[in-house]
C-alpha cells in the first residue's frame, strides 16, 4: 500500500478507509502497535504523549478516529516516512 495515496484519499474527504490502510498510514508516521484490548488497537509514538486508538469495524476504520489522527499529526508536525 502506498501511504501517500492513502493519505490523499483521506484528505480528499473519503469516509471509507479500510482498517489495514489506516494501520499502514499510522505506522508510516512512526507509531507502533502497543496493545490490543477487544476491538481497540492502541498505537504509541516515542515522541508523542498521546495514544492513537483505532477500531476495526467490519474491515473499516472509524471516521472520527481518522479525524483525531489527522489532528494529532498536524499538532506534532509529524512527517510521513516512505517505505
Amino acid at each position: 500500500m502506498n501511504r501517500r495515496k492513502i493519505l490523499a484519499k483521506i484528505l480528499s474527504g473519503s469516509k471509507s478507509v479500510r482498517f489495514g490502510e489506516m494501520v499502514c498510514l499510522v505506522e508510516g508516521y512512526g507509531f507502533h502497535l502497543s496493545r490490543v484490548r477487544g476491538s481497540h488497537h492502541i498505537f504509541v509514538h516515542p515522541e508523542v504523549p498521546e495514544l492513537v486508538n483505532l477500531q476495526d469495524v467490519k474491515g473499516e476504520a472509524k471516521p472520527y478516529q481518522i479525524a483525531q489522527f489527522l489532528r494529532l499529526i498536524e499538532k506534532h508536525d509529524l512527517l510521513l516516512e516512505d517505505r
